[in-house]
């Protein structure tokens, strides 16, 4: 059978879906029609790199979901697209700039203060609605990572909020507190050293918890691992430097704490912004892949380096 136009070939290809399962015509009829379009319809569906059409390599499914293939009931996959890269976007614009921010790249500072509603919208509710998609098709690790730092930024947002008086609770002086009329939100609270060393445990854990998530991606790829690993850094970082403002308001005279707390932000932002170049390679990684672009960038899996547990006892 001659070389069919690319526009019979597609509606033939269309046709041969929805008969797949042989309705309203014999199986020799079927086999008729496909025996001259084999090489062309082929080529069509190694193009279609999605797990709901067709199998696809360990590497790639690890490239796309950030998490080693896993075996689940159902056409989830199918059915929604892939949630990984909106959860990711949320969470390069709100690092990035924030990096910048604590390096004082151009005058920038405040601890992004200026970027709260980015935090908000784009940190917590895009990395919260990737969290979900993450769920719903049953990729737990991206979908419990995606989840924390979804409530991260929701957390830091809101403690830059005034309104929620993160601060101004550790304002106790009737004086201090009257310059606000009582008002949620008092300044004040940001230079008592209580407020200061209790933000910092909550980013000592959040170090903590990226340590787990760091041994977790050993079995993701390279760019992920280094991800967790410039976080712990970081996040070790900027824990120092709130613990050495709490002594430098502690008491004024103390100034190596307050060098100390000062260089802390600037290498914990050095660090964020390394995560940040790691998270803007990865993201173009899942783009290029989700597109079957020509040109695809490495991420140096681990997935099939690293064997799992149920693997190694096959």
């Amino acid at each position: 059978m001659a070389t069919a136009h690319p526009q019979n070939v597609h509606a033939d290809d269309t046709r041969l879906e929805k008969n797949y399962s042989g309705h309203g015509m014999n199986g020799n009829a079927m086999k008729g029609n496909t025996t001259g379009m084999d090489d062309d319809s082929g080529d069509t569906l190694k193009r279609m790199r999605t797990t709901g059409s067709v199998n696809i390599s360990s590497e790639l499914f690890e490239k796309l979901y950030l998490s080693p293939e896993n075996r689940v009931k159902g056409d989830l996959r199918k059915t929604f697209g892939n949630p990984t890269p909106i959860a990711l976007v949320g969470f390069l614009l709100s690092l990035t700039p924030l990096s910048c921010d604590l390096m004082g790249w151009r005058g920038a500072g405040g601890n992004g203060a200026a970027s709260t509603g980015v935090f908000f919208f784009f940190g917590g509710v895009l990395m919260i609605l990737g969290a979900i998609g993450e769920w719903i098709i049953g990729n737990t690790f991206p979908f419990v990572v995606f989840g924390t730092f979804g409530a991260f930024w929701l957390t830091f947002g809101a403690t830059l909020v005034p309104s929620f008086n993160a601060y101004g609770a550790y304002v106790t002086d009737p004086e201090v507190a009257a310059a606000t009329m009582g008002n949620p939100g008092n300044p004040a609270g940001l230079e008592v050293p209580a407020f200061n060393a209790s933000f910092a445990f909550f980013l000592v854990f959040m170090g903590l918890i990226c340590f787990i998530f760091m041994i977790c991606s050993l079995r993701t790829n390279v760019v992920f691992f280094v991800i967790f690993l410039t976080l712990v850094c970081g996040f070790g970082l900027l824990a120092g430097a709130f613990f050495n403002l709490a002594l430098a308001y502690e008491n004024p005279a103390n100034l190596a704490a307050a060098t100390r707390a000062s260089r802390c932000v600037v290498g914990g932002g050095a660090f964020l912004f390394v995560t940040s170049l790691a998270g803007w390679w990865i993201f173009l990684a899942i783009m290029l892949a989700s597109l079957d672009f020509p040109i695809q960038i490495p991420v140096g899996d681990l997935s099939t380096m690293i064997k799992g547990a149920s693997e190694k006892q096959k």
